[in-house]
């Protein structure tokens, strides 16, 4: 869910690799990343920011929010189509006539663009060297 409204992302090969490598921690919960509160709900935003901040990233290096801007403005510099990379955001589009006469979900182009994105990572993984969570 996005803002309350249905949103369906396609998976690339690395995000099922993950939800695989995850089960054995979530068994058979419903959610990959539950609250350590409760399993019946999400992990907040704060608590992945204190994930990150764990991980040795600063709030003015990374915020989890940030991932979604950082992906946004990679690919749009990449070239790859501002709807679709909306759609893949989730965001409704600001224009309202527009928002009320499209209803393209622009899913066939949204399943390459996430395998796109996900490459991406893995080579931006190669070249960064880890960083010491210590």
């Amino acid at each position: 869910m996005k803002m309350r409204r249905a949103h369906m992302v396609p998976l690339s090969r690395q995000a099922l690799g993950v939800l695989d490598d995850i089960r054995a921690f979530s068994g058979a919960s419903e959610l990959v990343f539950p609250s350590i509160r409760s399993n019946k709900k999400l992990i907040s935003e704060n608590g992945m920011n204190s994930a990150l901040r764990r991980m040795g990233f600063t709030q003015d290096e990374m915020t989890a929010h940030g991932f979604r801007a950082s992906a946004s403005s990679i690919l749009n510099e990449r070239g790859h189509s501002p709807d679709v990379i909306e759609a893949a955001l989730g965001h409704l589009d600001q224009n309202e006539v527009r928002r009320a006469y499209n209803r393209a979900t622009y899913w066939p182009e949204r399943v390459p663009l996430m395998q796109t994105w996900a490459d991406m990572l893995d080579e931006f993984r190669r070249l960064r060297p880890r960083r010491d969570a210590g």
